[in-house]
């Protein structure tokens, strides 16, 4: 049975995003143990969920809208989809407020709701099933201005926008250079226009340069949550959320590429010159291919193994004794040194007489798991 929801999951998922002031909002209610069907054969689920009723203008419920959570409530469920709206949802919509000649209107309970922060009283209508078709509803009868408010994710939280087609980034860069050298050649700003083209370049250098330290970022939150893996639902959640995000930051990284790439040739195709950063380096990964990505795991790996046949796993102790010839001694201390490390790998200089003449002869006779190496 589903309840108000306050102090419930629901409540510390849109307190998690900010939305601390919740007012008006007996249409949402909290369900612990929401049914979730997914497509085809597989098995029901059951999980927590926010239920938001779609009403129509005279009140009246028309359907329902679910979203569902994860255990702690810090996230959505990792479901696909994790919201889900059955009824009578044309031209209705999960109300808050009373409507009057002003209504705003957003994609979302999340993005309403994060609104009404700032515009307590203001009315506004929740709904994710938006029609592209040109159709009057109730409400287009009483409201004389419509204010449309988008969907943004919050921190922490995987963006589903797919990034801009790549035709439409070569478009709107050939704009921008067309309308920069159009305006600018045959002025007294003619000079200056290398300068200008080259700092367009830059932009998207600079930002890549910002993306590829939010996956650094990313990368090492990844490996601190898979150290951190207990075998808990939270653990394996918030790792694939990180994952779906460094997804997300890789195919951003790559849209900016081709940004910067395409501006790259029309700035040498207005100068003459090729275009260089004046600080770090200009890699494309869109030239990773498979292919290539296989060539370089070969060749990294031939490498270690070469480098293993030279220098074997173990713990490096490494020797030097001059010209010594206390062999009682050295072997003692050798021996000692085997004992807390049975795995150590010996270096000494190879002298065929002295102490690493002794060394040698005694990691011979020793015969310990890694062997010696004379370096």
């Amino acid at each position: 049975m589903a309840k108000p929801i306050g102090g419930t999951l629901v409540e510390t998922y849109l307190n998690l995003r900010g939305i601390g002031k919740l007012r008006d909002t007996s249409m949402l209610r909290f369900h612990p143990s929401c049914y979730w069907k997914p497509e085809g054969d597989a098995p029901t689920e059951i999980w927590p969920a926010m239920i938001a009723a779609v009403n129509d203008l005279d009140g009246r419920i028309t359907g329902v809208h679910r979203t569902w959570l994860s255990r702690d409530g810090r996230s959505k469920a990792p479901l696909d989809p994790p919201r889900k709206a059955m009824g009578h949802l044309l031209g209705h919509a999960v109300r808050f407020g009373a409507v009057r000649d002003i209504l705003a209107a957003g994609e979302g309970i999340e993005t309403v709701l994060s609104l009404r922060q700032i515009l307590p009283d203001l009315p506004m209508n929740a709904s994710d099933d938006i029609t592209s078709e040109p159709i009057s509803s109730p409400t287009d009868h009483i409201v004389q201005q419509l204010q449309l408010y988008g969907y943004h994710p919050v921190a922490g939280e995987v963006d589903p926008r797919d990034p801009p087609e790549e035709h439409s980034i070569e478009g709107a860069v050939t704009d921008i250079f067309d309308a920069l050298v159009a305006t600018m050649s045959d002025t007294s700003l003619d000079p200056d226009l290398p300068e200008v083209l080259w700092s367009m370049v830059n932009i998207f250098h600079r930002a890549l340069d910002r993306l590829e330290r939010k996956l650094d970022d990313n990368e090492q939150a990844q490996k601190r949550l898979q150290r951190e893996q207990d075998g808990s639902e939270v653990k394996s959640v918030q790792l694939e959320t990180l994952i779906a995000m460094g997804q997300g930051l890789l195919d951003r990284r790559n849209s900016l590429e081709h940004f910067r790439e395409t501006a790259a040739d029309h700035f040498a195709s207005f100068t003459g010159t090729p275009w260089t950063p004046r600080t770090g380096s200009r890699v494309d990964h869109r030239h990773l291919t498979a292919a290539m990505i296989d060539s370089r795991d070969f060749i990294a790996t031939k490498r270690r193994f070469e480098h293993e046949t030279l220098l074997p796993p173990g713990v490096k102790i490494a020797f030097s004794g001059g010209d010594s010839s206390e062999h009682r001694l050295i072997w003692d201390r050798l021996d000692q040194v085997l004992a807390k490390h049975p795995d150590m790998v010996l270096l000494h200089g190879g002298s065929p007489k002295g102490a690493e003449k002794i060394a040698a002869l005694w990691a011979s006779q020793r015969k310990s798991a890694s062997g010696y190496l004379q370096a």
